[in-house]
């Protein structure tokens, strides 16, 4: 894959995960409570949670724009993803009433995490002065 196509599909899977962080996961802890709420009844968890992540979300759209000029953003969300889904894998292992969670929000996160570190570039191409892909 060459680097204009692993930047268009960087800018893709950035503006979907942005998308699903902004609007999805709420619905998700409604619909698929053992796969995606960690807590029953009433918490304070879920708004905290979906909170964070739409934050997140705004910003992984707005990085869709210019990938390039936020790196640090993107490889944030890699590895705080890897760090978030091991924590979640440990606990559901621990706890058998979250195993659920091994097939809802964890592999989302290891995901996530893959797709972007794919896609996002190490390195700018020659003729770049790596500053936002601007040409030399």
């Amino acid at each position: 894959m060459n680097h204009r196509d692993r930047l268009r599909y960087l800018r893709i899977a950035l503006l979907v995960t942005g998308a699903i962080a902004i609007f999805g996961f709420y619905p998700l802890m409604i619909v698929w409570p053992a796969g995606w709420a960690w807590h029953s009844g009433h918490s304070d968890y879920p708004a905290m949670i979906v909170g964070i992540y739409a934050t997140l979300g705004v910003f992984l759209v707005r990085a869709a724009r210019d990938p390039l000029a936020h790196l640090s953003l993107i490889w944030f969300t890699v590895w705080s993803s890897v760090v978030h889904g091991a924590i979640m894998t440990a606990q559901s292992l621990m706890a058998p009433e979250h195993r659920g969670h091994l097939f809802g929000d964890v592999p989302a996160l290891f995901v996530v995490a893959a797709v972007l570190a794919w896609l996002t570039p190490r390195a700018a191409p020659s003729g770049t002065c790596g500053v936002a892909g601007e040409p030399v």
